[in-house]
C-alpha cells in the first residue's frame, strides 16, 4: 500500500502536551514539513519561547535553544550572526512576541535580520490561565477582562503583521490561519517560503498564524475553529503584507 501521508521526520515521537483541539500541533507539523521539504534539518536551530510552546525543544529533531520570555528574536539574531550558514527560526506566541518581546521583534525586523519567525496568535495568554493578551479582540472575555476587553482602558489589539510591514526593512510578512483544510494548505506554502527566504539570504520573514485556544476561550474545539473564522479572521485579515523577495520588489 502506498504511503500518502506520514509524520514529518523533523518531528520527534514525543507526545504533544497541548490541550485537546489546540492548533499548535498543526503548526508544529507545518514547520517540520517545511524543514523536511527543504532538507535543512541538520543545519536548523529553533528558538523556543516562554508560553504554551515552551517545550517545543521536545518536539523538533533539529537543535533547539530556550530563550527568556520575549527574547527569542535577540537570541536568534546572535545565533544567525555567529552561525550564518545555519537556518534559524523562532516559534513564539502573542504574549511572548507582542507583549514582553515587542522591542525585540520590532528591532530584529527593522534590522532585517535574516531569520524566520513563526508567530502564533490565539488572542489570549494560554499557558498562564487565559488572561487578556495584546491581541485579545475588543469585547473578548478573558480572565482579566470578565466584561470584555474595553478599548477605552485597555486600548486596541496590536496587529503585528500590519505593524511590522510599516517598517522599511523586513523582507516578508504574512498572516495565515489553520482553522480549515484550505487555510492549512496555504499556511504550509507560506511557512516554507519564509524558510526559503532565509536560505536565499533575503532577510527577515515573519509568518503570523491565527490560531485557536479552546480551553481558555471556554469552547469546544469545533466551536473554537468557528470563532476563528467568524471573529478573528475579520479582525486579523489573512494575506501577504510585505514581500520584497521577488527580484527585490515589494508586492
Amino acid at each position: 500500500m502506498a504511503v500518502v501521508f506520514q509524520k514529518p521526520h523533523a518531528l520527534t515521537d514525543k507526545e504533544l502536551h497541548y490541550c485537546p483541539g489546540c492548533t499548535h500541533g498543526i503548526i508544529h507539523r507545518l514547520v517540520a514539513e517545511a524543514i523536511d521539504s527543504l532538507g535543512i534539518e541538520g543545519q536548523t536551530i529553533g528558538v523556543a519561547p516562554v508560553g504554551c510552546a515552551v517545550m517545543a525543544y521536545d518536539y523538533f529533531r533539529c537543535d533547539m535553544v530556550e530563550a527568556a520570555h520575549g527574547r527569542a528574536p535577540a537570541v536568534a539574531t546572535g545565533l544567525k550572526r555567529s552561525l550564518p550558514d545555519n537556518v534559524i527560526f523562532t516559534y513564539q506566541g502573542d504574549g511572548d512576541l507582542a507583549s514582553i518581546g515587542m522591542a525585540e521583534i520590532v528591532h530584529a525586523a527593522t534590522r532585517n535580520e535574516n531569520i524566520t519567525v513563526i508567530f502564533v496568535n490565539n488572542a489570549i495568554y494560554g499557558m498562564t490561565g487565559g488572561q487578556m493578551a495584546p491581541t485579545t479582540l475588543p469585547g473578548q472575555v478573558t480572565q482579566t477582562s470578565p466584561y470584555g476587553r474595553d478599548v477605552a482602558t485597555a486600548g486596541y489589539p496590536i496587529k503585528v503583521s500590519e505593524l511590522l510591514s510599516a517598517l522599511d526593512a523586513p523582507a516578508y510578512i504574512a498572516r495565515v490561519a489553520v482553522n480549515n483544510v484550505k487555510n492549512v494548505r496555504n499556511a504550509k506554502k507560506v511557512i516554507e517560503k519564509a524558510f526559503k527566504n532565509q536560505i536565499e539570504k533575503k532577510g527577515f520573514s515573519l509568518v503570523e498564524v491565527v490560531s485557536s485556544c479552546p480551553t481558555n476561550w471556554g469552547m469546544t474545539p469545533d466551536k473554537a475553529l468557528q470563532w476563528v473564522e467568524e471573529k478573528m479572521i475579520p479582525y486579523y485579515p489573512l494575506g501577504v503584507y510585505r514581500d520584497k523577495t521577488e527580484e527585490g520588489k515589494e508586492d
